[in-house]
């Protein structure tokens, strides 16, 4: 039987996946972040070179005759020299007139005395950073204003910045690849006690139904609370359904009996052929009825102890000489002889009560198909493996149904006018099967059955 379970995805892939999405989330903010606050660095970095390129300008401005005259200082350029060859402009105004330099340069709007100006803008297409401070010089018989603009391009920058990101994106790539592999690791671990129980609960057998007393992490008390809360019903539940299956065969058995008994010695009394018959008729179907029922609850029984054996060495012959000892009677009715060969000795580990109910039900399934005065052979052999093989003499298993006799109430066409349930190989098999082993059923070549229990 295939059990199906109703899967909604791994819990482990789910776990997994948040946390490599999440390290991504951060890998990605990371790179942002880091990128924007060095630009932001970087910029201010070339705009404390652009102001200090200004007030040297500005410092080196004086007023003579009431006019301006600027000894342009060579560092105040020069100071802005960088390794991409950025190209540097500049513009000084005396109340709003250029004096000097490049007439492209946005007309300052710097106020005298404030702080530097800094603007980003554009000129002829690349993109500049430009700063613009003002002073105010006076004369004898003069006030004048003086600003000056200097302005650069941002390739270096560019440059910088592209480093920057690209050792960024290198690091926030190793930040998420490391990611990865502690979210596996981590979730491998954070799974491994789930893992744990599954692992013991499986490795568990049938009659194991006691409580998970090992360890558990806090979110999992509640599953393995109730777990142990339901191995207990199951527990309280097969041991009840063990006294009913055995209350039961004895409450069934015993009325039946009973009204068997009654029903032989009433047929002794009566003379009228037309009663004797119905009370024939009657013993027939009682006996049909115990047999169905004792066989129904034998199978209840088989299928209830196979998952849980009661393994014990058990010696094949002298089970064997039991039970031909308790069948002798029913035997000898139809002059039947019952011989055992074979080893003197052949143990196994199995269940005692289950071999006796596979054995005992060969043997009577050979009782009812052998004809008067013959004989039911019985060997038991240890090599090559342990077996049992029940010999007849009767018309055999009709071959074109062989394949199907141990299936449950499957009876053969030779089974008319013969009392059974069609359970009797069917519990041999079952039996077999809880012992790891196999019923064979064949024809003898000259003539009967044989059914071989296997181990």
């Amino acid at each position: 039987m295939t059990d199906t379970v109703n899967i909604s995805g791994s819990l482990r892939n789910r776990l997994t996946l948040t946390l490599i999405g999440g390290a991504a989330v951060l890998a990605i903010l990371l790179f942002v972040v880091v990128r924007g606050y060095a630009a932001q660095i970087a910029q201010q970095g070339q705009d404390s070179i652009l102001a200090a390129s200004v007030t040297s300008i500005l410092d080196a401005a004086i007023l003579r005759d009431g006019a301006i005259e600027v000894d342009f200082p060579y560092a105040s350029l020069s100071m802005l020299s960088t390794r991409a060859d950025d190209r540097v402009f500049y513009a000084i105004y005396q109340d709003g007139t250029l004096l000097s330099g490049y007439d492209t340069l946005p007309v300052p709007t710097a106020q005298s005395g404030s702080v530097t100006v800094h603007r980003s803008t554009a000129l002829g297409g690349a993109p500049i950073r430009m700063a613009t401070a003002a002073r105010t010089l006076v004369g004898v018989d003069t006030r004048t204003v003086v600003s000056v603009s200097v302005a650069q391009t941002q390739d270096a920058l560019a440059v910088t910045l592209n480093g920057i990101s690209r050792n960024v994106a290198l690091f926030g790539g190793g930040f998420f690849l490391l990611t990865v592999i502690l979210s596996f690791w981590a979730t491998s671990k954070t799974i491994r006690p789930l893992r744990r129980l599954t692992t013991s609960i499986t490795r568990r057998g049938p009659e194991d139904l006691s409580p998970v007393t090992s360890p558990v992490p806090a979110e999992m008390t509640s599953l393995v609370s109730s777990l142990n809360h339901l191995m207990a019903r199951l527990d309280t539940s097969l041991k009840q359904s063990e006294d009913f299956i055995a209350e039961a065969a004895h409450r069934v058995r015993t009325p039946l009996a009973t009204v068997r008994s009654h029903a032989e010695a009433t047929l002794q009394r009566v003379d009228q052929a037309e009663n004797r018959k119905a009370l024939r008729a009657m013993i027939r179907a009682i006996d049909e009825s115990s047999r169905a029922a004792s066989q129904l609850l034998d199978h209840a029984m088989i299928t209830f102890r196979a998952d849980q054996l009661e393994r014990e060495d058990v010696d094949l012959v002298n089970l064997m000489r039991e039970l031909v000892l308790r069948l002798t009677p029913v035997a000898q009715m139809k002059d039947i002889a019952l011989q055992i060969t074979g080893d003197d000795c052949v143990v196994v580990a199995g269940d005692t009560i289950l071999l006796q109910n596979a054995i005992r039900n060969l043997i009577d399934n050979a009782l009812k198909y052998s004809p008067v005065e013959s004989e039911i052979s019985i060997h038991v052999t240890a090599l090559p493996a342990p077996r049992i093989e029940v010999r007849d003499q009767g018309p055999g298993f009709p071959p074109d149904e062989i394949n199907d006799l141990a299936s449950r109430f499957s009876r053969g066409h030779n089974s008319k006018g013969i009392i059974g349930s069609g359970l009797g190989l069917t519990i041999a098999q079952d039996v077999a099967e809880a012992h790891n082993g196999t019923l064979i059923l064949s024809n003898l070549p000259g003539g009967g059955a044989c059914a071989t229990l296997l181990f």
